[in-house]
């Protein structure tokens, strides 16, 4: 019987998800999924583009805290799936989630981008998904 070696850098990618290495673009789909606000501006770069019900503005770090915060009390979060990943670029990532709610379906797409060797929430855009 032939015994299966696993290189050290193979084994760390198949435990990652396990030990909590998972990727930012999967950290912010995981918090949108919780509906943790606070958590998820530590991600948001100094400033950062959100469109919310047709109301799109730059807002500060804070500031955008709040507005999620608000999002999730009026719609809580039940569940999440990741419809659309787009990361061709090593600094640069794009991604779209369907959130289900407890008043409905929302698509939420983020751009993230890396600044200073750390990926960043640039833009986040939330919408009642079209039926």
């Amino acid at each position: 019987m032939k015994k299966l070696k696993l290189s050290p850098l193979l084994l760390l990618l198949l435990l990652a998800p396990a030990i909590g290495l998972a990727s930012p673009v999967d950290k912010i789909a995981d918090l949108i999924k919780q509906g943790n606000a606070h958590e998820l501006a530590k991600y948001f770069a100094a400033n950062i583009d959100i469109s919310l019900s047709d109301n799109t503005n730059v807002y500060s770090r804070a500031q955008a805290e709040l507005i999620l915060e608000k999002f999730f009390k009026e719609n809580r979060p039940i569940a999440a799936t990741v419809l659309h990943r787009v990361n061709s670029s090593a600094t640069v990532n794009y991604t779209v989630l369907q959130l289900q709610t407890d008043k409905g379906k929302y698509r939420v797409a983020y751009t993230m981008k890396e600044v200073d060797k750390q990926m960043v929430v640039i833009e986040l855009r939330i919408e009642a998904e079209k039926t």
